[in-house]
């Protein structure tokens, strides 16, 4: 399994989910709850466990921007500490729960699991085109059972469209055509670029932008270790200089408990930005694509767990990106367990 990088940011929620109702999370292995600030409008994450007897806070009530537990009564404030608990004035000074640095940011909702000494807002990743008023974005988020590498895997290597996806976003070019691989270990970066000057549109663009013969495709992917993945595609009709139509892919990939990985997902575009018929397409189609992935790492994640033995993986030239990726992850996760030692 992919060992946790505590001291990192990582996305817990969308935006638009974080509200008046309490929204239970687990984020490497914590229980979370989120809500939304009554007084400000921020959004606030607490350890989701009473200190009394382990009940969830998300299966509780708000009052104000407290919650009472749903199981005893114990009340908690904003910040996670006690005020109140149930037959007695006296509040136990142990009585309270563990308040995370949140950052709201590109209407995504991060937190910091690790050392809130360590949490620094300005490290947080961006992703401004899934806040830009000038493209439109459809959205959801899936979970997986398996190990979240697996998910940094296929989104490094984008050959299995040819396989997995063929007849939705995939095409022989993607698969035939060699990669370029850019990795700056110190910042947590990996950069891999696939360009197809020549290439089959395929259905996802087809029937998105009206293209009816062959393409310029090309496709940048930024990772930013260890959650967030940007695709920029752009696509072109081949022999014309434009339109260039523009779709911004992105990915946050949150290890929820061992063996489990939160899957944020994102499609946007600015072209037929108006177009409530290609949103309803792109949001459908996209949803189709990402259960594929889904389908395929569960089942890899099984088969996986059922190797009657150590075995030898075989990695080739399109595995680049994902290498680099395992090695600045596990980095990462050694660091801050340096850290936690000392």
């Amino acid at each position: 399994m992919t060992q946790f990088a505590r001291n990192q940011w990582y996305v817990a929620a969308y935006a638009a989910e974080v509200g008046d109702d309490l929204l239970g999370r687990t984020v490497l292995g914590e229980p979370v709850v989120l809500y939304r600030s009554a007084e400000d409008g921020r959004a606030i994450a607490l350890a989701d466990r009473c200190v009394h007897r382990r009940f969830p806070l998300s299966e509780s009530r708000r009052e104000g921007d407290a919650i009472i537990c749903g199981y005893h009564g114990f009340t908690y404030d904003r910040t996670g500490a006690c005020v109140s608990v149930p037959g007695q004035t006296r509040v136990p000074r142990t009585a309270r729960v563990a308040a995370y640095p949140v950052v709201e940011q590109d209407s995504l909702v991060w937190i910091w699991i690790g050392d809130p000494a360590a949490a620094d807002a300005s490290r947080v990743p961006r992703a401004p085109h899934l806040a830009d008023p000038a493209m439109t974005t459809v959205r959801g988020m899936e979970p997986i059972d398996a190990d979240y590498g697996l998910l940094v895997d296929n989104l490094l290597d984008l050959s299995h469209e040819t396989y997995l996806h063929g007849g939705y976003i995939g095409t022989p070019e993607v698969a035939a055509t060699p990669i370029t691989t850019e990795v700056d270990e110190e910042a947590g970066v990996v950069r891999v670029s696939r360009h197809m000057a020549d290439a089959e549109c395929p259905p996802f663009y087809a029937r998105s932008t009206g293209i009816e013969g062959r393409i310029s495709r090309l496709q940048d992917i930024e990772y930013f270790a260890p959650c967030l993945y940007l695709l920029h595609s752009r696509i072109t009709p081949v022999g014309q200089p434009g339109p260039v139509f523009r779709t911004e892919i992105t990915y946050a990939i949150t290890p929820s408990a061992p063996g489990r990985v939160y899957d944020f997902w994102a499609v946007s575009r600015d072209f037929a930005v108006g177009d409530e018929q290609v949103t309803a397409f792109l949001r459908d189609f996209n949803h189709t694509v990402v259960m594929q992935d889904v389908d395929a790492l569960d089942l890899l994640q099984r088969a996986l767990d059922t190797e009657p033995g150590p075995y030898q993986e075989l990695s080739i030239n399109i595995d680049t990106g994902a290498l680099a990726a395992r090695r600045i992850l596990a980095a990462l996760a050694a660091a801050g367990a340096d850290r936690a030692d000392a």
